[in-house]
């Protein structure tokens, strides 16, 4: 690795969900470790790892971490990394802090492997038949989901089909776990 070491974050999409995609967090953070990595945490259950690396694109690290886990598990899950700079942005660009303020569990951050074109996004928008409302940020989609998001028909698999490109959620209080995590 180079003298040069950033933060990041990978979060894994669709993992310890229902109990069908186990993956303990002390294998993860081994898996980080064995790659190099270093300052190696993970945050609740659901696959939030922070970590410091060599600079590099983020894509980089996504490639990194699949291969590893491919290599080490029958379950391939999907990484998006974000480096704590795009990361704290994230938090700052957030569209709706009336209603990260009023209930930070109805907000969700959905963080895209790639950025959608507007005519992905108008998709999106078009195809919302509840009561979300949606912005998407670049490579991040914000929404509320005023009656949660367990009754919604708005899923991560609709996002993703519209906007042709992979995803995963947290919703706002996670965003805000793990931003605190970047300052300790």
């Amino acid at each position: 690795m180079s003298d040069a070491t950033c933060h990041y974050i990978a979060l894994l999409r669709g993992i310890n969900v229902g109990g069908a995609t186990s993956f303990p967090m002390a294998d993860l953070r081994a898996l980080a470790s064995d790659l190099g990595f270093t300052s190696v945490r993970t945050l609740l259950q659901s696959g939030n790892l922070i970590f410091r690396a060599a600079a590099q694109p983020t894509a980089d690290l996504e490639q990194q971490l699949e291969a590893a886990t491919a290599a080490r598990r029958e379950h391939h899950p999907d990484y998006i990394v974000r480096a704590a700079a795009e990361w704290q942005a994230l938090v700052a660009a957030n569209p709706f802090p009336a209603a990260a303020a009023a209930d930070p569990t109805r907000l969700v951050v959905m963080c895209l492997k790639t950025v959608p074109t507007d005519e992905q996004v108008r998709a999106l928008q078009a195809a919302i038949s509840g009561p979300e409302t949606l912005e998407v940020r670049g490579r991040e989609a914000y929404i509320i989901y005023p009656n949660g998001q367990g009754r919604s028909q708005l899923t991560t698999n609709v996002v993703e089909k519209h906007l042709v490109t992979r995803a995963t959620a947290r919703n706002w209080n996670t965003v805000l776990k793990i931003d605190a995590l970047l300052s300790e």
